[in-house]
């Protein structure tokens, strides 16, 4: 069992950056897949930034905006934002999976609240 919790959302400006972080209570070394995700009120939730298989990729609604990094020595996942939009207005949730028969996950923080408004 890993348990995620994320930090790092408030209300900013149109324009503003925020980090985000998602702490994890054991090592993140191991996870075949960390991600971001992000869910508006009376929408999906959708993905905005993973790292797998070695990759990173973003939604292209983020692209060039959203900077998704891990800390492995701080078991902690990063998500950057830059230039914010008000549709980026969302709580947004940090997920991480393990791919194993015995020990594999699916895990989700609770998330936080991001805000844009002026």
């Amino acid at each position: 069992q890993v348990q995620l919790v994320e930090s790092g959302g408030g209300l900013v400006q149109p324009g503003g950056s925020l980090r985000l972080s998602c702490a994890a209570s054991r090592s993140i070394f191991s996870f075949n897949s960390m991600g971001w995700y992000r869910q508006a009120p009376g929408k999906q939730r959708e993905l905005v930034a993973i790292i797998t298989g070695g990759s990173t990729n973003y939604a292209d609604s983020v692209k060039g905006r959203f900077t998704i990094s891990t800390d492995n020595a701080k078991n902690t996942i990063y998500l950057h934002i830059n230039t914010l939009k008000p549709e980026d207005t969302a709580v947004y949730y940090c997920n991480a999976k393990l791919y194993s028969m015995k020990y594999g996950g699916d895990y989700w923080g609770q998330g936080t609240q991001v805000t844009v408004s002026s």
